[in-house]
């Protein structure tokens, strides 16, 4: 599995338009993805922490195709909103791993 985390800073004041933004791009630009296994948005339960996007991929290429996708297009095609935060989680700081063990659903 290929995992993408992208870190987004969202000030307080706009977390709960940032959230609805962000999960209307998701379950409209994800569903059909080849080769994605899942997708979360994960909030930060510390003052001050980041928001975390993370996307499982199946492999690097599915990862790589989506990248070049309209769906990817589409789920970008916003910039940063007046909340400071990003729909599509754009200017975030991207990471991405490779599973070493997995257990469990």
């Amino acid at each position: 599995m290929y995992t993408v985390m992208n870190r987004i800073a969202v000030p307080a004041v706009g977390a709960a338009a940032f959230e609805e933004r962000f999960a209307a791009s998701m379950r409209a630009t994800l569903p059909g993805v080849d080769g994605l296994v899942g997708s979360r948005l994960l909030r930060p339960r510390q003052e001050g922490g980041v928001y975390v996007a993370v996307m499982d991929f199946a492999d690097e290429q599915a990862f790589a195709a989506w990248m070049r996708s309209e769906s990817f297009r589409a789920a970008h095609a916003h910039g940063p909103s007046e909340d400071g935060g990003s729909a599509d989680g754009a200017g975030g700081g991207v990471e991405t791993f490779e599973t070493v063990v997995s257990v469990g659903a």
